[in-house]
């Protein structure tokens, strides 16, 4: 019986700190120094041309996207990093978005894991498909 009272311990533990982990933005407000369309095991990067309001529009399409919120930068700014929360256990993934002239920079990676299942593919080119329809 403490066996299984210590598991269900460690389990709550480990929940509680993939929920309350403090998001350094040293570590994911940031892009690589040359965005490029890459696919990555726990991630993706996307660059579309968008003209000058891409960032805005794209926030205005992740920001009716559930369990997402805004974490550092701005609009204004021209870098917006968001963390979007899975449901069930709450697993953060980060999405940077920054615009450059005309083009529009996303760049999507989860923070716990070595795979997020295409998870993040999945959200940004769905934010992509949005914003291309507008």
């Amino acid at each position: 019986m403490v066996i299984v009272w210590l598991g269900v311990t460690l389990v709550v533990v480990a929940m509680g700190y993939i929920r309350l982990a403090p998001s350094d933005p040293v570590i994911w407000h940031r892009m690589p120094d040359v965005p490029q369309v890459k696919d990555f095991a726990n991630g993706v990067i996307r660059v579309v041309e968008t003209g000058p309001n891409g960032l805005e529009d794209l926030n205005a399409i992740i920001a009716t996207t559930p369990h997402t919120e805004l974490m550092f930068g701005s609009v204004e700014g021209g870098m917006v990093t968001y963390v979007t929360r899975s449901v069930v256990f709450g697993f953060p993934d980060y999405t940077t978005a920054r615009q450059t002239g005309d083009t529009l920079e996303i760049y999507g990676r989860s923070r716990f894991g070595k795979s997020d299942l295409g998870v993040n593919r999945a959200r940004v080119e769905g934010w992509i498909d949005a914003l291309q329809a507008r």
